[in-house]
C-alpha cells in the first residue's frame, strides 16, 4: 500500500552533535532545494533522554501520523526508533546506538559538544532514562531504513544489524561512524520516505 506523501520530517543528532551537524545540514540543504513545502524540525536535544523525547514529542504532537518521518544518526537512531514506536512513522536510522545505556554509562560528567565549545553535563540518571526508552522489540519492521556502516569506528555493526533484522537494511562495507560518505546514501534515504 502506497505511504501518503511526507510533509513533516524530523531529525535526531546524535550525542554531543547538534542541528549543525553535516548530515542534518545536508538533508535541510536539499529540502529547501527541492521540497520547501516540507516542515522540518532538527531540535538542539537537551543531554537528559527524557526531557529530549518529551520536546520532541509535544513538537510533534500536532503533526499527521502518515505524514511523518524522522531520521536519526547515532544515539538520535536509538530516539527515532522509540518516536517511530509510539506514533507509527516511517524512520531512518543511520548507525544507530542500540544499546546506549550501556555505552554511554561511562560517560557522566561534563562533556564538550562536537560542533562549538559548548559543555554540558551527562548525569548517571541520565543512564537509567535511556533505559526506560528501550524497547524490545520493534512492532513493524517495514516503518525502518537503517544504513549501517562496517567501518563504524563507535559501535559495533553486527549488534545494529541484529537489532534491525528485517527491516530495510543497507549494509556498508566500509565508511564510517559519521557516515562521511553520507551523500552516495542520500537518494536511498529519499526514496525510502518518498522525498526523493
Amino acid at each position: 500500500m502506497p505511504h501518503p506523501p511526507l510533509t513533516h520530517l524530523l531529525y535526531l543528532h546524535g550525542f554531543r552533535s547538534s542541528p549543525l551537524s553535516t548530515k542534518a545540514r545536508r538533508v535541510a540543504q536539499w529540502l529547501a532545494e527541492n521540497r520547501p513545502d516540507v516542515v522540518w524540525y532538527c531540535p538542539q536535544l537537551p543531554p537528559s533522554p527524557a526531557e529530549a523525547m518529551r520536546t520532541v514529542l509535544a513538537h510533534v504532537a500536532g503533526w499527521p501520523r502518515e505524514g511523518m518521518g524522522a531520521i536519526g544518526s547515532s544515539l538520535g537512531g536509538f530516539y527515532a526508533t522509540f518516536v517511530a514506536e509510539q506514533l507509527g512513522c516511517r524512520a531512518v536510522l543511520l548507525n544507530p546506538a542500540v544499546d546506549p545505556a550501556r555505552d554511554l554509562a561511562k560517560y557522566s560528567g561534563e562533556i564538550t559538544a562536537w560542533h562549538s565549545d559548548e559543555k554540558f553535563h551527562f548525569q548517571a540518571e541520565f543512564v537509567d532514562e535511556l533505559r526506560a526508552l528501550s524497547l524490545p522489540t520493534l512492532t513493524d519492521t517495514e516503518r525502518y531504513l537503517a544504513i549501517i556502516a562496517k567501518g563504524d569506528e563507535v559501535l559495533d555493526w553486527r549488534e545494529m544489524r541484529a537489532r534491525y533484522a528485517g527491516c530495510q537494511l543497507r549494509l556498508l562495507e566500509g565508511s564510517d561512524h559519521a557516515l562521511s560518505d553520507f551523500e552516495s546514501h542520500l537518494p536511498d534515504l529519499l526514496r525510502f520516505l518518498d522525498l526523493g
